[in-house]
């Protein structure tokens, strides 16, 4: 509870709570004098009761502890603690945009790192972050396609639901990228705003679903959605480690990808096709559809501060009232 108070919470003064060092000297300070302020009067008849541990022996340092808190809270309260809030204006419109992810069994291949699909993933959440003032909604497809977040302007949950993207996560196999694109074309089509775009990522080789490519690609067009595509991977043969009755084997794979399809689909809804051969290339695209899909919108933040310090001066007086009551009550000395 403390913790999330102090994570909103800055300080006027800051300078003021290096004070705060004279704690623990004063604790050392106290620690060298214990003896020095034992009672002067010795009584000779009580030496044998030298180890009875009483209320009082147990408790005799609380006074200082509760000094040492009243300080604390004092230095705090100089220091000016300010609760902050912090607030947005959005003007203007934004884009309205479906990340559409293929999550087929091809995109786990390894000419990424780590697979095909965890690094589009990872650059895919870095794009939403930077688009602060549009909707995004998350599409994925395999055989079939699902809505996995609709068009939402809470960054929260679409960065969740892109991390909890996974391969399998449809349970039939196949790349139906038709499936895909009509659906995302569904999520954007009786959104009222001007610009919506979708950012197909696929590796580009279709087969299953009940809705081909080129129809899908009239309803963009149909739609007024322009249609960006991303072709991730490559035709090179890597090695693949097979498992047979007489052990492993290891077989040469060529990585299969259709960059026709995605150029087609780009051009004719006015987008663009992009090939990604690695993570870096993929950063490199997304930061070029950032460019070219520009959010017409002016985000004006406001932060206001409110006062803190009373309850840590109130405390800090509290504490020492009690510290003086038990030192000359319950806990005074005789000489």
């Amino acid at each position: 509870m403390l913790y999330q108070w102090f994570q909103n919470i800055t300080f006027a003064n800051k300078e003021a709570l290096s004070l705060l060092l004279i704690i623990p000297l004063l604790a050392f300070w106290y620690y060298g004098n214990i003896e020095k302020r034992k009672g002067s009067m010795l009584v000779t008849t009580t030496h044998f009761l030298n180890n009875i541990r009483t209320f009082k022996t147990w408790f005799q340092h609380f006074p200082f502890v509760l000094r040492c808190l009243a300080l604390a809270c004092l230095i705090i309260a100089l220091a000016r603690p300010q609760h902050r809030f912090a607030e947005q204006q959005t003007e203007g419109e934004g884009i309205d945009i479906v990340l559409c992810f293929d999550i087929s069994g091809s995109m786990t291949e390894k000419d990424f790192t780590p697979n095909r699909l965890e690094a589009s993933k990872e650059v895919a959440e870095s794009f939403v972050n930077d688009r602060p003032g549009d909707r995004i909604g998350v599409v994925i497809f395999s055989r079939q396609s699902f809505t996995l977040c609709p068009i939402t302007t809470d960054k929260t949950t679409v960065l969740s639901q892109i991390e909890n993207i996974k391969s399998g996560y449809l349970e039939e196999e196949g790349t139906a990228i038709g499936s895909g694109l009509a659906t995302s074309v569904d999520r954007l089509k009786d959104q009222k705003t001007k610009s919506k775009i979708i950012i197909l990522l696929t590796d580009g080789v279709d087969f299953g679903g009940l809705i081909p490519p080129d129809i899908a690609k009239e309803m963009a067009k149909l739609y007024k959605i322009k249609v960006y595509t991303i072709g991730v991977g490559s035709e090179k043969e890597i090695d693949e480690q097979v498992q047979t009755p007489y052990g492993s084997v290891t077989n040469r794979k060529k990585l299969e990808f259709n960059e026709g399809l995605l150029k087609n689909i780009a051009s004719e809804t006015g987008g663009q096709y992009f090939h990604a051969t690695d993570q870096e290339a993929l950063k490199k695209i997304y930061a070029s559809i950032n460019k070219l899909e520009k959010t017409h919108i002016k985000v004006t933040s406001y932060e206001r501060f409110t006062e803190e310090f009373l309850p840590w001066l109130l405390a800090a007086i509290g504490l020492l009232l009690l510290e003086t009551v038990l030192r000359y009550t319950l806990f005074k000395k005789f000489p």
